[in-house]
Formats: structure tokens, sequence, C-alpha cells
């Protein structure tokens, strides 16, 4: 007798950026503070983007890269990573630390004189002479709620003055509406003085799993 067998075959869009081709729809730190370079080795491996920069904070970011942006609400579970190496992070040659965030942005949600509304998530502690290392977070994008961990930007505590998600928008609305996406140094809420940032980035990533789809098939007891 045949037995119907259904196997689940997992659906999952994913990009890297690995800066070999140039850089793909993001940019980087650029101005009279510094500049932002593609070297062609050195990377992890291969192509890397090299930042030299001083200002408060740095960011790497794109409203261009499709694979990164739109409605994260059709995957059940989504990751994003970077590979990041610091040389050094200094003011007035001290080493200081700064917190990678993730930052995923919607113009469309903004109100009240913010320029976008986000969800954050700190991905790391970055130090002066950490060698290269990749930093994750995998999340659900229909959860209503902050998942652990996450915050939410774009309005701002009446009774803390931290910033928070506007009344009414959830984790959900922003992730169905992503314009852009940023790993920057200047996590919502905080202030910062002038730094001397040298470090280096590879591999942006992202990966959105779907439910899984059935493909039919026998099995023969």
């Amino acid at each position: 007798m045949l037995g119907l067998l259904l196997a689940p075959l997992a659906a999952a869009q994913t990009a890297t950026v690995t800066f070999d081709e140039g850089w793909a729809g993001w940019s980087g730190p650029q101005g009279s503070g510094g500049a932002t370079a593609i070297e062609p080795t050195g990377g992890h491996p291969g192509a890397h983007a090299h930042t030299v920069f001083n200002n408060f904070g740095i960011t790497f970011s794109t409203d261009a890269h499709a694979a990164f942006l739109g409605d994260y609400g059709g995957a059940t579970s989504v990751t994003i990573g970077i590979d990041v190496r610091v040389e050094s992070i200094a003011m007035l040659g001290t080493p200081v630390p700064r917190t990678l965030v993730l930052d995923l942005r919607s113009y469309s949600l903004a109100q009240n004189g913010y320029p976008w509304t986000s969800v954050w998530y700190p991905l790391a502690l970055l130090e002066s002479g950490q060698d290269w290392a990749r930093y994750t977070v995998t999340f659900d994008p229909n959860a209503a709620a902050l998942p652990a961990g996450w915050g939410g930007s774009g309005a701002e505590d009446p009774v803390t003055f931290e910033p928070r998600l506007p009344d009414g928008v959830t984790f959900a609305d922003v992730l169905a509406q992503v314009e852009s996406v940023a790993f920057t140094t200047l996590e919502p809420g905080m202030f910062y003085g002038f730094a001397d940032f040298d470090l280096r980035i590879d591999n942006l990533h992202v990966a959105r799993v779907a439910d899984p789809v059935f493909a039919d098939g026998f099995e023969a007891n």
C-alpha cells in the first residue's frame, strides 16, 4: 500500500552584500569627517568597506537594496546580520565603546516631526581591537509587541523622555513598511561626543523564511 508523505520545503529569500561588486545600494559615512571606501582585500573574506571618520557616530544604510526593504510580514522569521572588524574607536586618543544598532525605519509611519518611525536592536558592543565577528538577530516580523531586547522610536515617553513607538503603531506595523535599513552607532535616545572611528564591515545579510511549502511524495509500506 502506498501512503501519502508530505515533505516540507522551507521557502527562504536571502541576500548578502559582500562589496566584491560595489555598494549594491548601500552607503557609508562620507564628508568633512572622513570617508568610507571599498577595499578589494582584507575583508571577511575578499572585499569590504573601510571607514575612517570623525563624528558623533557612524551609519551604514540602504533605501535602495530591495531584498532588505518592503513588507517583512510574508515571512515567519527574518535574520539580519553584519560582519565587523574594529581597528579603533577613540575620543581624544582614549578608547571608548560604542553600541552597534540595527535600525529598521519607516518614513511612511513618521509622526509629529520625526523623520521616521523605527524598531531597533543593539547587535553588539564595539571596542577597539576587535577582530572580524558576525553579529545577527532573528525575529518574527508579525509580532505585535516589541520582542525582548528591541526598542522603538518615532515618539517620546512623556514621563521618561525615552524614545518609543508612536501610539497605535506596533512592531509588525513597522516591519510591514521597511523603507530604510541602517547599521549605526547612534542608539536612539543616547547622546554622544565626537569620536574617531576606524572600522571595517562586510557581508551585510538578510534572510526571510516563509511558512514551509509541502510537496507530495509517496512512501512504500
